[in-house]
Formats: structure tokens, sequence, C-alpha cells
């Protein structure tokens, strides 16, 4: 079992920055791959970005690369999401999750294990 707490989320205005970050306990955390992913109202869940066990390796949504960055710290047993030059579109609610890495498109992990959610909005 492995316990997700996002934090950092809030209102911003466009152009600008936040840091999310998600701190895990539990089982060993190393052992998963971790991603972001966010629900805006009316829409269905998307994968933002995944970091490999290691963290050594990263992937991005098309909307997010070059603006977002995933990072890890296995000895904190915590997982960031930078988010620069944020945008209205942006505007949801990020969640963290932990999965088995299956495969290199992580979209097709086995996330077993999610946070609550934090709300992040980007006003225009």
């Amino acid at each position: 079992q492995v316990q997700l707490v996002e934090s950092g989320g809030g209102l911003v205005q466009a152009g600008g920055s936040l840091r999310l970050s998600c701190a895990a306990s539990g089982r060993t955390f190393s052992r998963y791959g971790m991603g972001w992913f966010r629900q805006a109202p009316g829409k269905e869940r998307e994968f933002v970005a995944a970091a490999s066990w290691s963290g050594a390796t990263t992937y991005y949504a098309d909307s997010v690369k070059g603006r977002f960055l995933i990072s890890r710290d296995n000895v904190k047993d915590m997982v960031y999401l930078q988010m620069n030059n944020l945008n209205p579109e942006d505007t949801a609610v990020y969640y963290c999750a932990a999965a088995r890495v299956r495969g290199s498109d992580p979209k097709n992990w086995s996330y077993d294990y999610w946070g609550q959610g934090t709300q992040v909005t980007v006003s225009s």
C-alpha cells in the first residue's frame, strides 16, 4: 500500500508558475513509476507527466512539454511537478499516482495508488 498526498496547488495568473509536491508513504516508493494526471471540469482525466523509478527517464504530454518538469527524490519519497508559463487551459485538479511500470508508454502503466488531488486555477 502506498499513500500519496499532493500539495502546492492554488490560484495563479497566466504566465505564472507553481510547483506541486506529492509525498509518498508506505511501501517502497522507489519501486514505482510516478505520474501526474489532471482533470478539468467536464473533461476526462488526462496524463500530464511521468517519471521512471529512478527519475532518469521522464515523459510529458505534448500540451505541457517544455513548460512542465517532473522530478522525484527517492530519499525523501517525494515527487514534484514544476509548472511554468501556465495558461487557463491548465486549470484542473492535479493528481499524483504510483504505478507498476509496464512498457515504455506511461499511459499504459498500472497506476495502483492515487492521491486526493490538488486544485490548480490559472486566471487570464
